[in-house]
């Protein structure tokens, strides 16, 4: 359990992230084995079925994990109050919910994958083998949840190092047996579902193992959960705008991949390719927001608002170097990334065009997380969605229709940057204004009270 309302805040933010990043890239790591695998093996409709997949993956989980945040951050509010039983109920709370929200995911999914990959316009000949794949990912929805529900809890109490090592683990795993099933057993593109599906439950079972011997206070027992209402309800109230925006984007994400669709199977498989990689470029970003959320959750818990402006000025700085770094990175090197997943020349140069189009803005993205983080963190969540949504769509997802009909494939590119920058602006415009310093779960001047009713008992 890591202390973040004592030292120095960049350094401390820097320590928690990085462990978190790499795990996240681990976590990326699934994603990107797959397609080189299928892609090398199974070719280009194959690596389009997967990367069609995921916009409707993300669409039916990202819900659920909004609400989990919720909880997550009321987890690092507690610690920091030093409140270890309502840290304990929160937890509970979180696991019970997890559980049946992925019974229903799957049920959900499993239904109506069929129907949503016409609707999003997706080539015939890919459709059956976009559904295969779906429908065996799903399968895994409950240790998906349970493994990630175990890691934000972690992380809430200042553990980002533990989960890291689980996915590690897992992500061997997974490549080992992607290639076993595709490349020598020839299973197809079930094969490599069925492998993500087995890592992450072994993920799940190695953090259960985990929990039950190193943590007393939320050690995992299915049979002793307690279910508390009124912290399903802060949960919702401060998960569900996140919830509802990230389900929002996930349907945007399909609204433009409905467009890049039209444009046909080159076209998808250059997208999918390229987005796993883009997905990669931005785990900084996202990992260095969700750190900065950890702190100043546990920082406002303690009633020590001051440390928030210095860890979101170090936090800006770090992931801001971090995002040049890679954007020229990927910009010089954006030939042969793509030909890590397939050697189809078309593919590849519209996949390149890609990188150059949005790695070029990528602070732009890292900005707007880093600021999204200190609300996420305040427990102000519904502001930070009106803003995505209005980003994704008002600006990109119009923008993509309408400046593919004049630009092409291009177009659909440069409504990213455009919504991101957006994005930022009016981030950064909402924490100027400070609304969300009003938010915090738990009450300060409760904290306050009591310590200085404790300190005037003392002895002077």
């Amino acid at each position: 359990m890591k202390n973040l309302t004592e030292g120095n805040s960049g350094s401390l933010i820097f320590k928690f992230a990085v462990p978190m990043l790499i795990g996240n890239v681990f976590q990326q790591m699934y994603n990107v084995v797959d397609s080189i695998v299928v892609g090398r093996y199974l070719g280009k409709q194959a690596l389009a079925a997967v990367g069609a997949s995921f916009p409707l993956i993300f669409m039916l989980i990202s819900m659920v994990v909004g609400v989990a945040m919720g909880t997550t951050i009321i987890v690092s509010q507690y610690f920091g109050a030093k409140d270890m039983k309502m840290v304990k109920r929160s937890i509970d709370t979180m696991y019970i919910f997890l559980f049946f929200a992925s019974i229903l995911v799957t049920i959900l999914g499993i239904t109506f994958s069929g129907a949503i990959f016409r609707l999003i316009k997706l080539p015939e000949e890919v459709i059956p083998l976009a559904v295969t794949y779906f429908n065996v990912y799903l399968l895994g929805s409950v240790f998906f949840f349970g493994f990630n529900g175990i890691s934000s809890v972690l992380r809430g109490l200042g553990d980002s190092k533990t989960p890291l090592y689980f996915l590690v683990i897992a992500t061997v795993m997974n490549a080992v047996l992607v290639w076993l099933f595709v490349a020598v057993f020839k299973w197809g593109i079930a094969g490599s579902a069925w492998a993500t599906v087995i890592a992450q439950a072994g993920a799940f079972i190695t953090g259960v193992l985990y929990l039950n011997r190193t943590h007393e206070v939320v050690k995992f027992n299915s049979l002793n959960l307690v279910f508390d209402k009124a912290i399903f309800r802060k949960s919702l109230m401060i998960g569900l705008p996140t919830g509802l925006q990230q389900t929002f984007v996930s349907m945007g994400m399909l609204a433009i991949t409905r467009i890049v669709n039209g444009f046909g199977t080159d076209v998808i498989a250059a997208y999918s390719v390229a987005g796993r990689i883009d997905s990669l470029a931005g785990m900084p970003a996202m990992n260095f927001g969700a750190a900065l959320s950890t702190f100043v959750g546990q920082n406002l818990g303690a009633n020590k608002p001051d440390r928030v402006k210095q860890g979101l000025k170090a936090t800006f700085l770090m992931s801001g170097a971090l995002a040049v770094f890679t954007s020229l990175t990927i910009i010089i090197f954006r030939h042969q990334l793509m030909m890590l997943f397939t050697t189809d020349a078309a593919v590849v140069a519209i996949g390149a065009e890609y990188l150059v189009i949005v790695s070029s803005f990528y602070v732009f993205f890292s900005s707007m997380f880093v600021i999204g983080g200190v609300m996420r963190g305040a427990g102000d969540t519904l502001i930070p969605m009106f803003i995505t949504l209005f980003a994704l769509w008002v600006i990109r997802i119009p923008a993509a229709a309408i400046m593919s009909k004049y630009f092409g494939v291009d177009g659909i590119w440069w409504s990213i940057p455009v919504a991101w920058f957006i994005g930022m602006v009016l981030s950064y415009l909402y924490y100027l204004k400070g609304n969300w310093k009003n938010k915090v779960v738990v009450s300060n001047r409760v904290i306050a009270t009591e310590e200085v009713q404790v300190n005037s008992e003392l002895p002077g």
